[in-house]
């Protein structure tokens, strides 16, 4: 697998984006939609372990609105603070013509088969749950998705599968909001839920303070296959 940053154009200005692809050269494509710190060392080396999995991977720059190449260290007190602030004052609607226009160019890259689905995680949780509501993805994944229980009116937009990780402790969505996000969604079957119980948000992020290896490698599995199923 390879990674080099590409510039992807829109109407509104040209944004980067971190590109990585699978040995064989070309492979389902998947676009992994980033945390509230950013195109930092954690989303690349998502993308390289997708694009180790046979998938070419691209993360876009959503906040280059705001300030282009944020890379922020999510471990540290300046890093949190300042992410924090930066998801205060992101607009998720903007950002999702950003994901639609990303979506076109992997489409379009001589690595990608033609299909494209989405991942993502915390802020990115979301706007996989939004991707799959309001975009064309052919699949889409959200881990740990923050404040999706206020957006269930969205679900009559879903045409293709979806798949949520739900971390059971996690302190951004709170046991009343899961239990919304199963009333709203479990019985939809392009849905697919899955409970973590005790994970606190982050579980799967390497090197975090939450990160749980047993929860993580379960739900990353689960995930591999399901991109698979519905990308290949």
């Amino acid at each position: 697998m390879s990674g080099q940053d590409i510039e992807i154009e829109s109407p509104d200005g040209n944004f980067s984006a971190y590109l990585s692809t699978p040995k064989s050269g070309q492979g389902p494509g998947v676009l992994v939609l980033q945390e509230i710190f950013g195109v930092n060392p954690a989303m690349r080396s998502l993308c390289d372990w997708l694009a180790g999995a046979g998938f070419t991977a691209l993360c876009p720059d959503l906040f280059w609105r705001i300030e282009p190449g944020i890379k922020l260290d999510s471990e540290s007190d300046a890093g949190l603070k300042r992410a924090f602030e930066l998801f205060g004052i992101f607009n998720h609607d903007t950002g999702l013509l950003d994901i639609q226009t990303s979506l076109a160019k992997l489409r379009t890259l001589d690595a990608c088969t033609g299909k494209a689905g989405a991942i993502g995680y915390c802020l990115g949780g979301l706007l996989a749950y939004r991707t799959a509501c309001h975009t064309d993805s052919d699949a889409s994944v959200g881990y740990y998705g923050v404040s999706i229980q206020d957006r269930l009116d969205e679900a009559k937009g879903i045409r293709h599968p979806l798949m949520l990780h739900i971390a059971g402790a996690d302190g951004l969505t709170p046991p009343a909001a899961q239990a919304s996000l199963y009333k709203g969604l479990a019985a939809n079957p392009l849905v697919t839920l899955h409970d973590y119980p005790g994970q606190e948000h982050a579980f799967a992020r390497p090197n975090g303070g939450h990160y749980d290896a047993e929860s993580a490698t379960i739900a990353n599995r689960r995930t591999l296959e399901f991109l698979h199923l519905h990308l290949d």
